[in-house]
């Protein structure tokens, strides 16, 4: 039997109004859960810069002292006492070659990727010159650390920042 209540077919009205707005409302959550999931992958933390700075510092490179290879770290000490390595190659030779190998495979810079350009900048309290590194595009959007080395007497500020 059919009944044309009056009543049953307002309610029927009222569950039907009711299951569109749950599923209008689940569209616009998962339409804005895709964009901020999207935009979290494509952006850089501000640790992984720093991790990067610190990681880089013990990378052993190619210039060995009387101990052996020497760290990256002991290096752009090296650089900045024009210190030569054992084998009489120029440090900052070697040093300038190491940060721009290590940034290269580290950071791509292409279209598509979410690094967009980095720099990297040297300063050492003695004036010693260590050249400052740039690739790509300087953007309002970066991540970045200032790290502090000091080894006898000298002392060295290095800043890293990746533009995104």
């Amino acid at each position: 039997m059919k009944s044309n209540n009056p009543k049953n077919r307002k309610g029927q009205e009222e569950m039907v109004g009711f299951a569109l707005i749950i599923i209008f409302v689940s569209v616009i959550i998962l339409v804005f859960l895709g964009f901020s999931l999207n935009k979290n992958r494509q952006s850089l933390e501000s640790y992984e810069a720093e991790s990067f700075i610190i990681s880089s510092l013990q990378y052993s490179t190619e210039c060995k002292d009387y101990y052996g290879y020497v760290s990256l770290n002991d290096l752009i000490f090296m650089c900045n006492s024009d210190t030569k390595c054992r084998d009489g190659s120029d440090s900052c030779n070697i040093l300038n070659s190491t940060l721009n190998g290590l940034l290269n495979q580290s950071w791509r810079v292409t279209e598509n990727s979410p690094v967009k350009g980095y720099e990297l900048n040297i300063v050492s309290n003695t004036g010693g010159v260590i050249p400052e590194i740039m690739v790509g595009n300087k953007t309002r959007n970066s991540q970045g650390t200032l790290q502090t080395f000091s080894k006898g007497g000298a002392s060295v500020n290095i800043t890293f920042s990746v533009f995104n």
